[in-house]
């Protein structure tokens, strides 16, 4: 990534001079104290989840700092920055490590001082440049009562690299304003090598680090002004680059490091054969999505949505059956009782199939015919899961590679299936409140199966309060959560927020 460097520079000196011929710039700042607690092993699904990454720990305080310098859309030439901060304490997880021929455990522990966001925007009319660290949030689904999205949703910690788009849906010429189109392009590096050398057993499986990332998403969407609109597009997320070891029963048996030139770069554009025996370069997981929605005339809508799943052609052609993220929601743009609904069915157990055949990968094989299958949803045989710091990139539905405490680094229960409802409102001026269920059954991996089921109930009552007429800007938060079931244990949890928030306007 050394040469993101030199643009960084020439971002920074522009965003320091418009900062200096402004005549005033208004800063969000934001101080967080979080405290949790829990039964279990971790924080249950929902306290952990759609988080970016800050905590997922049984017991902890967290004290997150930030401060956001944020884009004028009013403006033709405009820019952003913000950096935020988290620090504090979390209980250690015990991990299971083969050593020396045996089997012990290695206590892994989140950092005290973790960097949550550091990143600077520039925005020309409605295209954007970001260089640096943030969050992602999904384009696609309501993060605030949808289950996530499968591609790339606000689960984990963000990756530090250089993204370019659309800041929203823009007309495309001579369409009149009957289509518009959005949609982006990232490039990534992960920063986890270390949490991945600790969380991993060093008996079997693969050990990735040093990877990076890329992202791509394109969407068509028609007349938004009217009752009914459409929404059609793709996501897709790879991983290169890094190097890889395998392991067998304690011993390393294959090693092979990935190139990162340009030409890696740009062949990750678009999923191309690497060596000639039928691989592909890098990893890819992405998603066909697709949206309809309807607006009522007090200005309340509907919305009917999929996301599919794809891995390979396989998935790009739907061959892999009702996998994916069939969802129904509502949302209403006034302040009520109920502001949002959604009901989601999840599906992940069909994976195109679990056999595929490759000619290339039998030499003197004189069958010409394949057979694309064999998915294994999350989880790629080179590159490892599609996780940062243990955490789901995408839907953290299923259960991320964080929580297996035998070391094992993959999406242990990818086949899965399960249902995802929600539902969000408000109680006056400053009170808003959301509950959430979800319920999954799961069968090991696509390539793996379990040898019997296992199953989850979880659920979450959240509850926010505006206490300006105690300090204005202060907002009390609490979240109460527990998990019952084989799949993920029985936990209960506790988490309580207090915030404090404000503008300071420099000069």
């Amino acid at each position: 990534m050394k040469p993101i460097r030199p643009l960084l520079g020439i971002i920074a000196a522009i965003a320091l001079n418009t900062a200096a011929a402004a005549p005033g710039i208004a800063i969000d700042y934001q101080a967080s104290v979080l405290a949790s607690a829990s039964s279990g092993s971790f924080s249950p699904y929902m306290i952990g989840s759609w988080r970016n990454g800050l905590t997922n720990g049984r017991n902890g305080a967290i004290l997150d700092v930030s401060a956001t310098k944020k884009l004028d859309l009013s403006k033709r030439f405009s820019w952003s920055a913000a950096i935020e901060l988290a620090a504090g304490h979390t209980t250690s997880s015990a991990y299971e490590l083969y050593h020396d021929a045996t089997w012990t455990s290695r206590d892994y522990r989140p950092a005290a001082l973790a960097l949550q966001q550091a990143y600077l925007t520039l925005k020309y009319r409605q295209v954007f440049l970001t260089a640096g660290q943030k969050n992602s949030i999904s384009y696609f689904v309501n993060p605030t009562v949808s289950s996530g999205d499968l591609a790339r949703s606000n689960n984990a910690r963000g990756l530090p690299g250089v993204e370019a788009g659309f800041l929203d849906f823009v007309d495309i010429p001579l369409t009149h304003g009957w289509v518009q189109i959005d949609g982006a392009i990232a490039y990534n590096k992960f920063t986890d090598s270390s949490y991945r050398r600790q969380q991993f057993n060093y008996y079997n499986d693969l050990l990735a680090t040093g990877l990076l990332y890329t992202y791509k998403r394109v969407h068509f969407r028609s007349n938004p002004a009217k009752p009914f609109s459409a929404t059609i597009g793709m996501q897709m997320g790879g991983q290169f680059g890094g190097h890889t070891l395998w392991y067998d029963r304690g011993h390393i048996y294959r090693e092979q490091t990935h190139p990162a030139k340009l030409r890696d770069f740009i062949d990750m554009l678009i999923p191309m054969e690497g060596n000639g025996d039928g691989f592909y370069k890098g990893s890819s997981l992405g998603t066909i999505d697709l949206k309809l929605r309807y607006r009522l005339k007090n200005g309340d809508e509907l919305t009917a949505y999929l996301q599919n799943p794809w891995e390979d052609g396989s998935g790009l052609g739907k061959f892999n059956g009702f996998d994916g993220l069939w969802g129904i929601a509502y949302h209403s743009p006034r302040r009520g009782i109920i502001t949002d609904a959604a009901i989601e069915w999840l599906d992940f157990t069909n994976q195109s199939g679990p056999i595929p055949w490759q000619p290339a990968d039998y030499p003197g094989c004189t069958q010409i015919n394949a057979t694309s299958g064999g998915d294994n949803y999350f989880n790629n045989d080179m590159y490892g899961a599609y996780a940062n710091y243990g955490m789901s990139i995408g839907t953290p539905f299923l259960v991320a590679p964080v929580y297996n405490l035998d070391g094992t680094p993959m999406f242990a229960h990818n086949m899965a299936r399960g249902i995802h409802a929600a539902v969000a409102g408000a109680i006056g001026p400053d009170i808003d409140w959301r509950l959430i269920y979800s319920y999954q059954q799961a069968w090991g991996m696509g390539r793996l199966p379990s040898p019997r089921s296992y199953s989850n109930n979880s659920a979450m009552a959240e509850a926010a309060w505006r206490a300006n007429t105690l300090l204005h800007g202060l907002s009390v938060g609490a979240q109460l959560a527990f998990d019952t079931g084989s799949l993920r244990g029985n936990n209960f949890g506790l988490s309580i927020t207090l915030r404090y928030s404000g503008v300071l306007t420099l000069k």
